[in-house]
């Protein structure tokens, strides 16, 4: 698309199309499919009908969306492809609710399946009387928006999100990142069925007029590289994953590099990583060296990645671990945290360079309220929000929804955290992943994983247990191939992986070698001697891991064990490993 008139007039089409097609006002539009243009239409078009939105995860099972389409009483649903048409076809008969069902990619070879183009023609076709009556009814307290949590057990809550809520949520992150009208480009990549993709890519570009190019489906899978080459973004949002594989991939490469090729990078590095750690510190000392290796050596990495024009780094969804943060300072390039959650229309709070440090998520959105509820006497408790984009509710769900939401308003996050005297806010654990040791101790895992995970490059996810226990354990996976259509780990470990384990005195070339007749002793020594260099880190004894368990999977969303962002389903690990668990205390 060309303009935003153009933009809007197809928007338009699509809404009309969709009365046309039995959406009743307060229903829903469900669209399963990976990001495109279809997909932006499909979502402002259900909105501007009087509709609501209801974006499904392209990796749900049939019944899992069936719940999806119940919940939202949707009267359409849009798939991209056969793939998840499939899925639509086994519980249709299901859903008498549901009035059309429409293909945007391929020609469906359903004959009662409308194709994209089929929807175009009915909206043009139509009058325009209906939806701008429609359009005029809307008001911007009502729910326009279902974003559903990915719940570890059982099934998600549905989030409510009114139009007031997104507007001002986009147009505070808008004000907050001063952002130019019409000078951004970012790429779309993540699930558009959460909601921080959601404001980014629709809300907020539109707001700032951005220019969006959409990723290749597999563009988690390593093609994203050839995307950011090819757009070249003035913007990047990462979640930490993504992060760490692009850390994991340059580690790679300076591990070839010669001699001087490595000691030329490391002068570059100590130097960057200083200026910034200078910068974080309120002191601007822009040193020789620093411009030499920010015009020299980062400038090529920086073009090689597709980044030399980005010039804010965001990272969401779960934090990013110091170290990785670190990291990427020590390349020019500073990663900015946010906060925020589904309840909280996505944003609430944003580090930019005038408010950052290593730790932080940064300061709360102008506009919008943090306190810091029932704290103890280090300041530390539970973080609530406050403001115009905290959500409607849970729709059916008005107990949970007032377990959430206080008389008062405050939206009660389930987030440990504090707020310094500069108004950083500070997230320090998660009330319910709080593991408390038998002796009464409180440990966050999060941090502690995250050390261990920075020792031991070849370990791809790291697992704390300790909840009710004398002590802490630790479950360890290993960086293996996936199964390339659909992102399952393959027995098959990673040629990183390889050459670390062979550097031991182990040769093995997949998990099931390892694992035979017993983890190899020469790699649970090494496990040991990096989880006791993380144990260095720890600020109590109660911290220090004392056991390790390796499991004979990585962990991936077809699994079950990650959900679309990333982050691990606790829940669900402890209930799969349980026996691998148990020995670790017997």
């Amino acid at each position: 698309m060309s303009s935003q008139s153009q933009y809007l007039a197809e928007i338009r089409i699509v809404a009309k199309a969709f009365i046309q097609l039995g959406l009743e006002e307060r229903h829903s539009v469900c669209i399963l499919g990976y990001n495109s243009v279809q997909w932006f239409l499909s979502d402002l078009a259900a909105i501007f009908a009087g509709g609501i939105a209801a974006g499904i995860y392209t990796t749900n099972s049939p019944e899992a969306c069936q719940y999806s389409a119940e919940v939202s009483r949707a009267n359409i649903i849009v798939v991209e492809d056969e793939q998840q048409l499939k899925k639509i076809m086994k519980i249709r008969a299901n859903l008498p609710n549901v009035k059309a069902i429409i293909q945007y990619s391929g020609e469906p070879t359903d004959d009662s399946i409308l194709s994209w183009n089929a929807v175009l023609k009915i909206g043009k076709d139509a009058s325009d009387t209906i939806l701008d009556t429609r359009l005029q009814n809307i008001a911007i307290n009502e729910c326009c928006t279902l974003v559903f949590t990915s719940g570890t057990l059982g099934n998600p809550k549905a989030v409510m999100l009114s139009h007031d809520n997104l507007t001002y949520d986009a147009t505070a992150i808008m004000e907050r990142l001063r952002l130019t009208r019409g000078d951004e480009l970012i790429i779309s990549y993540l699930p558009l069925s959460h909601v921080a993709a959601q404001v980014v890519d629709i809300y907020l570009s539109m707001c700032a007029g951005a220019a969006v190019y959409f990723a290749d489906k597999d563009a988690l899978k390593g093609s994203l590289v050839n995307t950011l080459q090819e757009v070249r973004p003035t913007k990047f949002l990462g979640v930490p994953r993504v992060y760490e594989k692009i850390y994991e991939k340059m580690q790679q490469i300076a591990a070839q590099n010669g001699f001087i090729k490595r000691a030329i990078a490391s002068w570059a590095k100590q130097h960057t990583l200083q200026h910034h750690l200078n910068l974080i510190n309120g002191i601007n000392s822009k040193s020789w060296a620093y411009s030499l290796a920010s015009s020299i050596v980062f400038s090529k990495i920086k073009e090689a990645l597709g980044l030399q024009r980005c010039n804010f780094f965001c990272s969401a969804a779960a934090p990013l671990s110091t170290d990785i943060k670190k990291y990427f300072l020590s390349i020019d390039i500073p990663v900015m945290e946010c906060f925020g959650m589904s309840e909280a229309s996505g944003g609430h709070t944003l580090a930019v360079e005038s408010a950052n440090n290593l730790t932080s998520i940064g300061m709360t959105i102008p506009g919008l309220k943090t306190k810091i509820y029932n704290p103890e006497s280090d300041g530390q408790g539970e973080l609530c929000m406050y403001g115009r984009h905290v959500f409607m509710g849970y729709i059916n769900e008005i107990e949970k929804t007032k377990e959430a939401i206080d008389d008062d308003g405050w939206l009660h996050t389930g987030d440990l955290g504090r707020v310094d005297e500069k108004g950083l806010v500070y997230i320090t654990g998660r009330l319910k992943e709080l593991l408390i040791t038998a002796g009464g101790e409180n440990v966050p895992p999060v941090p502690i994983e995250q050390n261990v995970k920075y020792e031991l490059p070849f370990v791809s996810n790291a697992f704390l247990i300790g909840d009710k226990r004398k002590y802490l354990s630790l479950l360890v996976t290993l960086k293996t191939e996936v199964e390339p259509n659909n992102g399952a780990p393959l027995d098959t470990l990673l040629p990183s992986t390889q050459e670390a384990l062979k550097s031991l005195g182990c040769p093995a070339t997949t998990v099931t070698e390892v694992l035979n007749a017993g983890p190899d002793p020469k790699l649970i020594a090494a496990l040991e001697a990096g989880i006791d260099r993380a144990n260095q880190k720890a600020t109590s004894r109660a911290q220090r891991i004392q056991k390790v368990a390796v499991l004979p999977a990585d962990f991936s969303i077809p699994t079950g064990e990650l959900g679309p962002t990333m982050k691990v389903k606790r829940r669900v690990v402890e209930n799969k490993y349980s026996d691998i668990i148990e020995k670790l205390y017997n």
